[in-house]
């Protein structure tokens, strides 16, 4: 006869063992970027989305933004060459004009059944996604849980392929050098198609009219340039709009700092962000073009106006001023 404990030991270990959960786990993953222009940085960006979504879906969703610093190629354009450099991921490049931020990627998900989702970044955002991701959790969408993942350390200025960033490219297009813009795109890519690109990009950048201005198309490399223009009070002033190029948000700037400023945008979404991370933007904000929406302009005018009376802008600089005056007492 069995033993008693002999009997519970058995029990036991006949039981099957659940197998420990991939915390990683989602039923979406997105990505969201500039892509200005697509390099074998993104590919290695996009391998990981695959890999961190397993057997779930995945989406990559390339910006909106088009302007002649930063953002020179038009979404039709940039997509395009997107599908043609990354077949492998073609069928999941999101061209979809209403999704602008990352904000609407996540709503989108959302709102299509996604309880749970992954977001795959670069290393050096991975805190400012975790942060907004988290905090408009339940309040613009809502997700039982949400992952933000590291792709990897980033690095502009390293001399390796996995290093070639849009920065690196955009300054390789302004100096028409065309042999380091080549390596930096991928194989795929046949020369040929390379060159065109190389050309809208030049193109879009309006490179005669921006020449010596690397601060404004790539700031990464002229750091010292784009500090002293935002010092100079040149740049990204209080009041001005602003576009955070890693998220998509478009808001007025309402507060300055050293080498940051904090915005808000229509929605009442508050951002801070470094002002390497920006980008003035006069474009289609309250679904005003841009035509209409010049500095000096009655529409962007009106605009700041309707931001100026905006609860959320009151109340931060209510803060403000009881914070500086209990810090004076």
């Amino acid at each position: 006869m069995k033993s008693f404990t002999t009997f519970i030991t058995e029990a036991i270990s006949s039981q099957s063992v659940p197998k420990p959960s991939n915390d990683n786990e989602a039923d979406m993953t997105v990505a969201f970027g500039r892509f200005n222009p697509p390099t074998t940085g993104h590919e290695r960006l996009m391998n990981k989305v695959k890999q961190v979504a397993g057997r779930g879906n995945y989406e990559i969703y390339p910006s909106r933004s088009n302007d002649p610093q930063k953002n020179p190629l038009d979404p039709e354009t940039k997509i395009g060459y997107m599908q043609q450099m990354f077949p492998q991921h073609a069928k999941h490049i999101v061209n979809n004009p209403k999704a602008k931020t990352i904000f609407d990627a996540l709503k989108g998900a959302n709102e299509r059944g996604a309880k749970s989702v992954n977001i795959v970044v670069g290393q050096d955002r991975q805190s400012e996604f975790q942060n907004l991701a988290n905090k408009y959790n339940n309040k613009l969408y809502k997700f039982d849980r949400i992952n933000v993942i590291s792709a990897g350390d980033r690095d502009p200025d390293g001399e390796g392929i996995s290093s070639m960033s849009a920065s690196k490219l955009r300054k390789a297009a302004a100096d028409d050098d065309f042999d380091t813009f080549r390596s930096g795109i991928p194989k795929a890519l046949k020369d040929d198609a390379a060159r065109k690109l190389y050309d809208s990009l030049r193109q879009g950048m309006n490179v005669q009219k921006q020449q010596n201005e690397t601060w404004k198309i790539a700031p990464k490399f002229d750091w010292k340039n784009l500090r002293e223009n935002y010092m100079n009070g040149n740049i990204f002033r209080v009041g001005d709009i602003v576009e955070n190029d890693n998220t998509g948000l478009i808001g007025k700037i309402i507060r300055t700092g050293a080498n940051y400023i904090i915005a808000v945008t229509e929605e009442n979404i508050m951002f801070k962000s470094w002002i390497k991370d920006i980008t003035e933007k006069f474009t289609e904000i309250s679904g005003v073009p841009a035509s209409q929406r010049e500095v000096g302009t009655d529409a962007l005018r009106d605009y700041t106006q309707r931001l100026s009376h905006n609860p959320i802008i009151i109340n931060f600089i209510n803060k403000s001023r009881r914070k500086r005056a209990k810090s004076n007492a």
